[in-house]
């Protein structure tokens, strides 16, 4: 491959390479949850558990308790310390939920109790229980009032019922989307098992891209290597070698002016003595012309003296014949140009290089065998497929405990349906039965029946309330816990914190993942860095820093194959010592310009015959006034002749004087060229020569630098191309690569599941069936009161007049 040539402009190099775009899989999961309008009912339970527990998350107090759950607090001393101060902030922070636990073991436990000894007091006819009742002048308006106040009541129990309804409905009505998320999620874990070899497959192929670049370069070193030293050469070089090319255009400029000087003279000599004879033949015969007898008349002697007289005119104004011939010089000239100037070129070949590519091609080849990529895969679908059939298969199960959940649930709700059911009739019959007019024992039977009614709903207040208000504290402590303890720490990413906390699970450990994974706990790698870096859908080789593993930059070290190739380049010897701008022989030649004698033509003779014109008169002139004086004379011999003689002169002009004329103007244009080509020659050859020597010094003693600059770049492209893909491996297996958002999804989706389904709903089902339990107890004492204005009375109130 030719790399230096004088001639040939530095074409740049390509250095940067385009891979194309990593095929990439799409996720189909969506792990984003919007409740709708049931989210009020949801921030309405947590606003109450925020009342009933506004401390924030205790970070120490969960980290504490799992160090000494994993042992990771060794002495005895230090975990009775330990349990005695985590009871202390365990009390502090489940203060809340205890006086809430303790108020609904407290309503459980006494309410029967109550009820009961209500129930035997009223059989004594005490409690209310005598169907006596008293005249009062305002009993009109506590009648009134009780009603508005039960009334208020009762909606707010149905308000509570209907939100634990909602809330136990919408528990169901999620499980068609948990089925969808769980299925999108395992499609997404097909796609990243699927994709990733395709991935892998794709970065493989794409060394052929840099091969392709490498081999390019290198079959063009000529244009590449050669154009830029070169190039940069050639800032002082070239000059020289234009001023020796400019010299060698002068010469074939002289040598065709010296051509046509010898041509143009030999024409002219040739075609001015033939002019001269033809002129001395048509002056003779116009002198015997004007002997004729018709000049001899007064008329015509005047005319034909002035003929006569313009006769000797008729001759050439030039001598040529005088000049010096120019053929020594052109002689001269042309030995002068029988030597051609050159130069030498070097050439190299890179055979070397390219078995390194074939190297680095097999240690790609390596690196994917030993990176079991689809064994690996293929046996990760195995466990996803089955994994998914046996999620298949529980969805039976989960549809029971399902519906068995919801009847449960729909039972609780009944009961206070029942309740609310007896006061609403209640209050409908006694407010549409009662009689004003009429005394208590003669109340109709529809007032009677109303309060009837509130009573059957007070004791069925008193036989359920107390398993709703257990059944509700269950289902408050534990779902208000795991909200405030799981939810809500996820939600603000301290779960994470508690996570990646230093030797929680082992005193040794800084990390716990990367201890279990790669035996290596001070690895930079932490649960929340894990599902951050998923979570932007980052490659799993950096999310996992697999590179502990399977450490791409073992395989592929740049340093490494700078050494080699520049183990390969040092074999390429580039000696410009050998190139010689112009032989001496090629110097000689340009001495031997100088003395071709040039200098001594005579140029002023040249310029001076020249300037004489081809002859004395104008012939056209001389041949029109020949006419006009003939046209004078009379008709006859004289006339005819004169006239004839007059066409003959302007057929002499055409053929032989214009053809002369065109001679004299080239050889006007050569000698005047000869003569600037002269003038400076000596000092434009010594002013070449002394360019040629500078740069011949500059090529034979400074040359070795710029080689080896220009060389040094050519090598750093070529490495260049390996470091641009290995870094473009990199980054490709860091961000495109397998990339692990599924996994984030994954937990994404659980925290949807478990908190939002699940959670949400069964707070918010206690939340509204607490909120209805808790206002039983107004709604039994209005009831009670109430009843005694609807009941038909056994005895009344009797006044004498």
């Amino acid at each position: 491959t030719t790399f230096l040539q004088s001639g040939t402009p530095a074409a740049p190099a390509r250095t940067t390479l385009d891979f194309g775009l990593v095929p990439s899989g799409v996720y189909d999961t969506v792990a984003y949850y919007e409740p709708g309008a049931i989210g009020i009912l949801f921030n309405m339970m947590h606003a109450f558990l925020y009342v009933v527990q506004p401390n924030p998350f205790p970070e120490d107090l969960v980290i504490r308790v799992a160090k000494d759950k994993f042992g990771a607090i060794q002495s005895e001393y230090q975990k009775v310390s330990a349990l005695t101060l985590c009871r202390v902030q365990v009390i502090y922070y489940e203060l809340g939920f205890v006086v809430c636990a303790a108020l609904g073991l407290l309503f459980t436990v006494l309410l029967p109790l109550v009820g009961l000894l209500f129930c035997l007091c009223r059989c004594c006819d005490n409690c209310g229980g005598e169907m006596h009742q008293r005249q009062r002048k305002n009993a009109d308006c506590l009648r009134g009032l009780l009603t508005t106040l039960l009334l208020t009541t009762t909606f707010i129990i149905t308000a509570g019922v209907l939100c634990a309804y909602a809330a136990n409905q919408n528990l169901s009505s999620q499980l068609k989307s948990m089925r969808r998320l769980v299925k999108s999620n395992l499609k997404d874990l097909h796609t990243f098992a699927n994709q990733t070899p395709a991935q892998i497959d794709y970065l493989i192929s794409k060394y052929d891209t840099v091969k392709q670049h490498v081999l390019h370069d290198l079959e063009n070193v000529g244009v590449i290597l050669g154009g830029r030293i070169h190039e940069e050469l050639g800032k002082d070089v070239q000059p020289a070698l234009n001023g020796v090319l400019s010299m060698t255009g002068t010469m074939r400029d002289t040598k065709d002016a010296l051509e046509n000087v010898s041509l143009s003279l030999e024409t002219l000599q040739e075609g001015t003595v033939k002019l001269q004879a033809n002129l001395s033949l048509v002056r003779g015969s116009l002198s015997n012309a004007l002997n004729d007898p018709v000049c001899t008349h007064p008329q015509s002697f005047e005319i034909c003296h002035n003929i006569r007289s313009t006769l000797p005119k008729l001759e050439i104004a030039a001598n040529y014949s005088s000049l010096t011939d120019v053929t020594n010089q052109l002689d001269k000239v042309n030995e002068v140009l029988k030597t051609d100037l050159g130069q030498i070129v070097e050439k190299v070949r890179f055979s070397d290089v390219f078995v390194l590519l074939d190297d680095v091609g097999s240690n790609v080849t390596t690196f994917t065998k030993l990176f079991p990529v689809h064994s690996t895969l293929t046996n990760f679908t195995k466990m996803i497929s089955h994994t998914h059939s046996q999620i298949e298969d529980i969805y039976p199960q989960v549809d029971q405990m399902d519906f068995y959940r919801w009847i449960c649930c729909i039972t609780l709700c009944c009961m206070v349906v029942l309740i609310l059911t007896f006061n609403f009739l209640g209050l409908l019959c006694g407010i549409l039965g009662f009689d004003r007019h009429a005394t208590p024992t003669t109340r109709g039977c529809v007032s009677n029946t109303g309060g009837n009614l509130l009573m059957a709903g007070v004791g069925f207040s008193f036989l359920f309330s107390w398993v709703l208000m257990g059944m509700i504290t269950a289902l408050f402590l534990v779902g208000g816990n795991l909200e405030k303890l799981v939810c809500e720490p996820f939600q603000t990413r301290q779960l994470f914190k508690v996570l990646d906390t230093p030797n929680l699970v082992n005193t040794a450990w800084k990390n716990f993942i990367p201890g279990y994974l790669y035996n290596d706990p001070e690895l930079d790698l932490t649960a929340y860095s894990l599902y951050s870096n998923c979570k932007d859908n980052r490659g799993i080789y950096s999310a996992l820093h697999l590179d502990k593993v399977f450490n791409i930059s073992a395989f592929f070290n740049t340093s490494v194959y700078s050494k080699d190739v520049s183990r390969k380049f040092e074999g390429m010897k580039v000696d410009l010592r050998g190139i010689i701008l112009l032989e001496s022989e090629g110097k000689q030649n340009l001495i031997s310009f100088t003395e071709t004698g040039i200098n001594e033509i005579d140029f002023a003779a040249y310029l001076e015959e020249v300037n004489k014109g081809v002859t004395r008169i104008d012939l056209v002139d001389f041949a029109s006034r020949l006419d006009a004086q003939a046209d004078q004379l009379s008709k006859g011999t004289l006339q005819t002749s004169l006239k004839g003689h007059a066409n003959t002169i302007r057929q002499i002009h055409i053929q032989q004087v214009i053809p002369l004329e065109k001679s004299m103007s080239t050889l006007n244009q050569s000698i005047r060229l000869l003569e600037r080509t002269s003038s400076d020659l000596p000092v434009r050859v010594r002013d070449v020569l002394a360019a040629v020597d500078a740069a011949q010094y500059l090529i034979s003693h400074n040359a070795t630098f710029v080689i080896n600059q220009e060389t040094e770049k050519y090598k750093q492209t070529i490495i260049g191309y390996f470091k641009q893909y290995i870094d473009w491996i990199r980054t490709s297996l860091a961000l495109e690569v397998a990339t692990c958002k599924p996994l984030s999804n994954i937990v994404d989706t659980a925290e949807i599941l478990g908190c939002s389904f699940l959670l949400d709903s069964m707070n918010t089902f206690w939340f509204g069936l607490g909120c209805s339990t808790l206002f039983l107890l107004p709604s039994i004492i209005l009831s009670v009161k109430l009843a005694k204005f609807y009941r038909r009375m056994d005895t009344e109130d009797v006044y004498d007049e």
